[in-house]
């Protein structure tokens, strides 16, 4: 009786932890509280920009360009959760957007608002529109929890309990769950995302540059740009945890026409 108590009150913990992603409305399961997931966020940013040049934005016109591309979104996102009832998921959220001298193609954003771009992402992106292609994406993933969800899968994996998870901060493995989750020294398109989180953040991220202002139709060519960079390179999809630029493409072909719906020129 006492095992059947346990796994049903197990089983009423994981329904109350599970939510819904904003615009797809997939149901998702999320262990972890947002407080202890923006603290880790805070804790590794403030010790990743301390680690790294951050480029002025007072006298650059990249780390400029990248602050205001950063506040339209977060702005756009901001109104649209506020409209639909979901304001309170990002009320804690204090955005800030740096961009970070570095050859690496990559960008990402923690829980809570902290975006980081690198410069080796800029001479891919090409122009302001297809920057905004990669950080709706980036933005959608902390949207949509997917750290939060990645985590809670690999927390019950490795066996940890996420009842004490106010001391998740300082395990070890729960710390590099985090950085692999939201991609913390790894390169754009090999963070630990699934498919299927990747495929969502491109669903949400062409909205939300959409709702911003931005021509979402700039992330086709963007992603074949991305796609002629690996020079054949990169392994199947089958084989990868990451969609293919073509699957990538393809979906984003699919979708224009509900993103454009949210496209207003500024």
């Amino acid at each position: 009786m006492k095992k059947i108590a346990l796994i049903f009150t197990a089983g009423i913990g994981l329904l109350a932890a599970c939510t819904r992603v904003p615009i797809t409305g997939r149901s998702q399961l999320n262990l972890l509280p947002e407080s202890t997931m923006q603290s880790m966020a805070l804790q590794e940013y403030q010790s990743f920009l301390s680690s790294n040049k951050v480029v002025s934005q007072s006298s650059n016109r990249d780390a400029e360009m990248v602050k205001r591309v950063g506040q339209r979104i977060a702005g756009a996102v901001t109104a649209y959760m506020n409209q639909n009832g979901m304001g309170s998921q990002i009320a804690d959220y204090k955005w800030e957007f740096n961009l970070v001298d570095s050859k690496e193609v990559n960008a990402w954003c923690m829980p809570g608002g902290k975006v980081v771009v690198y410069t080796g992402l800029l001479p891919v992106t090409q122009n302001e529109t297809a920057l905004a292609c990669v950080m709706g994406h980036e933005i959608a993933h902390a949207i949509a929890r997917h750290g939060n969800e990645r985590m809670s899968q690999g927390l019950i994996a490795q066996g940890i309990q996420v009842a004490g998870s106010v001391a998740l901060g300082k395990n070890p493995t729960a710390v590099n769950l985090f950085n692999q989750a939201f991609g913390v020294g790894g390169n754009l398109g090999i963070m630990a995302f699934s498919r299927a989180n990747e495929l969502e953040a491109d669903h949400l991220g062409v909205i939300f540059m959409a709702m911003a202002g931005y021509n979402p139709q700039e992330s086709i060519p963007f992603w074949q740009r991305m796609a002629n960079m690996s020079n054949g390179q990169k392994p199947p999809e089958f084989m990868s945890t990451h969609p293919s630029d073509a699957r990538r493409v393809q979906q984003l072909q699919q979708l224009m026409p509900e993103a454009m719906k949210y496209y207003k020129p500024r």
